[in-house]
């Protein structure tokens, strides 16, 4: 559609208009909350952390679709296997869900060569949990983006934004927008069905997918910092290429076992980060709870420092007295539908002004515009709200609640009616780590849920309380099959790897781990799975099952490294692979001579034909219906004969 002279050159101040509004935000970056004058630009601290892409965005009933790592998060846009005009992109609180659209907005406004996001005319980019209950799409761009420019109106903006060649929408935080999963027939959810703007590309943030997605739809997902992006931000946000700092912080962060790898989530790296290099005696950590109440003691400390000690008093009481400020919190995450953020003026009236002056002072709360439901036309009215920092301090609060509640309580079912443990696990884990019994408590309740057993294991790790009731659950929990998934994220699987290891140091007996869709291999040392995650398994000496899925090739090479690692396992008993495309035969001298003393049974599972490996020849072959190979005992040549049988009508398929 062609523009007249006029709205040719409205649609200059309309880009200008969001540029100014873009440049406001990304050189707004905080990394620590309580340090207020110490602001970034995107680009000074953004480092990509781990993407995945899937490849089946509509994977069969009780699969997981495939997924595949990228490079760079530019390739969700520029791989030419991903074109897609919807894009959903996943992470959990703290993976930086938030960070990477002000680099891709960043991007547009200085025109970065390389970017996706260099030829787009036009950049949207809206944070949904503002749009209280606007429907149309138009009115929010013009209050949040567009509220310093009265020269373009909502109605040439519409003009505007469908003649233009190429137009990119960013929704972030889906999660945390009012309106989500309703009925509503707004643009937000007209758009991501495609029902509006199907031309435009649309990009969506969120921790959960929407439950109606299109099959076009292309899903991705951050899976957080591995070791050469926690490099990366250390030199280039917190110490500017100093190696002798670098290697300091990441002595820090190795001295803090549990942290190095909750690490990989970036928010609370960032924090780690930058206050391991301003606090020259910062302590050891042992769990996820010890080190958030170290950070909001470093968020009064530099309030205090501010003040000089004059009201070293008040501070203590409301550092340590936060009751309301806990029921608020518990409050807003017990709901059907969530709420993260209230009206200022009656949260200021529960907690009271002092409290609520401090709590924004220290940057623990933070202020922000809503659009008020009184708004008409272009006459908009905004209401001030507040809400944490980060979902994560939300949690954190509501869980001092959760524990007074637990603590007290004989049935938890009516305490956690909305309160679910696969959206929320920080505040189970906070609770546990708070106090023992509640954790007892929770962790039992986990275990009653279906696929609960990995919660209770990121609670048992925060437990502080007698290592015997921790070991008690270790056993029970280790008596059954443990899975870790490659939809696991990367803080579940760790925690449920940190289990295995704490069960093989005290001899707990392992009855089987599953890998499911991991792709191990063995690093160079023969000493540990390293999954596709990133994430390590080391020899477990009490595992009696090991069982690996996967459906890709595997070299010989690769298999005897598998066969190595598992034969360090000294009390391993089986080996499955399921579903792996194997070498036909394998060198009798790559197969460990322990494996052979110890006769564990090596399977190889496709479909349903069962093949045994034969520890002296190499050789895949079919077996009885007990397992058993020729010339072993019990071995039954019925049994076997009918076995054999069906594993050469396999073999010619």
């Amino acid at each position: 559609m062609e523009l007249t002279p006029d709205l040719q050159e409205k649609k200059q101040f309309l880009i200008e208009g969001l540029k100014r509004t873009y440049k406001g935000q990304y050189d707004a970056i905080q990394p620590l909350p309580y340090i207020k004058d110490r602001l970034y630009c995107v680009d000074k601290v953004f480092v990509e952390g781990g993407v995945e892409v899937c490849l089946a965005p509509e994977p069969t009933p009780g699969t997981r679709g495939s997924w595949e790592r990228l490079d760079s998060y530019k390739s969700i846009y520029t791989d030419y296997r991903f074109k897609s005009k919807r894009r959903i992109i996943q992470g959990e609180p703290g993976y930086g869900k938030s960070t990477l659209t002000l680099q891709l907005a960043y991007d547009w406004c200085n025109d970065v060569s390389d970017s996706p996001m260099n030829n787009v005319e036009i950049l949207i980019l809206l944070r949904l949990r503002q749009l209280g209950r606007v429907k149309s799409l138009y009115r929010a761009i013009k209050s949040f983006l567009l509220f310093h420019e009265p020269r373009v109106s909502k109605h040439e903006l519409e003009k505007i934004i469908h003649s233009c060649s190429s137009v990119h929408i960013i929704l972030d935080g889906y999660d945390e927008y009012p309106g989500r999963d309703s009925n509503d027939n707004d643009d937000v959810h007209k758009i991501i069905k495609m029902e509006l703007f199907a031309d435009f590309d649309v990009s969506l943030t969120t921790r959960y997918l929407p439950g109606y997605l299109r099959k076009e739809t292309m899903r991705a997902k951050l899976t957080g910092f591995d070791d050469k992006a926690r490099n990366e931000y250390i030199c280039k946000a917190v110490v500017s290429n100093n190696d002798e700092a670098v290697e300091e912080i990441k002595q820090r962060l190795n001295e803090n076992s549990i942290l190095a790898d909750l690490c990989q989530v970036p928010l609370i790296f960032v924090m780690f980060a930058h206050m391991a290099h301003d606090q020259r005696d910062l302590m050891k950590f042992k769990s996820v709870t010890k080190f958030f109440k170290h950070m909001i003691r470093c968020f009064y400390d530099h309030l205090k420092q501010k003040f000089k000690g004059n009201r070293s008093n008040d501070f203590y009481l409301h550092e340590m007295e936060h009751h309301e400020l806990d029921k608020i919190a518990f409050e807003g995450l017990n709901k059907e539908n969530q709420q993260l953020s209230w009206n200022k003026t009656r949260f200021r009236q529960r907690i009271g002004r002092e409290s609520y002056d401090q709590y924004i002072s220290i940057g623990i709360l933070v202020e922000e515009d809503e659009v008020n439901d009184d708004s008409t036309g272009d006459n908009v009215l905004f209401t001030t709200m507040v809400r944490f920092y980060h979902k994560l301090f939300c949690e954190w609060y509501a869980a001092h609640h959760l524990v007074t509640l637990v603590k007290n309580a004989h049935n938890l079912s009516d305490i956690l009616r909305f309160v679910d443990p696969f959206d929320l696990q920080y505040l189970f884990r906070f609770a546990c780590g708070l106090n023992p019994n509640a954790g007892k408590k929770l962790i039992n309740h986990l275990k009653s849920l279906p696929d609960g057993d990995k919660f209770a294991i990121l609670c048992i790790l925060e437990q502080t309380g007698d290592v015997n009731n921790i070991m008690d659950s270790v056993k029970e929990l280790c008596s059954r099959v443990v899975k870790i998934e490659r939809g696991d994220s990367a803080l579940l699987q760790r925690s449920t790897t940190q289990l295995l290891e704490i069960a093989s140091k005290n001899h707990i007996p392992i009855s089987c781990v599953h890998l499911w869709h991991c792709s191990p291999r063995v690093d160079e040392s023969g000493l540990n799975l390293i999954l596709q995650s990133g994430l390590s398994l080391s020899i477990l000496s009490s595992l009696q099952e090991l069982r690996i899925w996967d459906n890709r090739r595997l070299t010989n090479e690769e298999l005897a490294a598998i066969l190595s690692y598992s034969s360090q396992c000294t009390t391993l008993k089986e080996l499955l692979f399921s579903w792996y495309i194997l070498p036909d035969a394998i060198p009798v001298g790559s197969i460990p001579p322990s494996l052979k003393s110890r006769n564990v049974k090596v399977w190889n599972y496709k479909y349903q034909d069962s093949r045994r490996l034969n520890l002296q020849t190499g050789q895949w072959q079919a077996c009885d219906g007990n397992g058993n190979l020729p010339g072993e005992e019990g071995f039954n040549v019925r049994s076997y004969q009918e076995s054999l049988a069906k594993f050469n009508r396999a073999r010619r398929k």
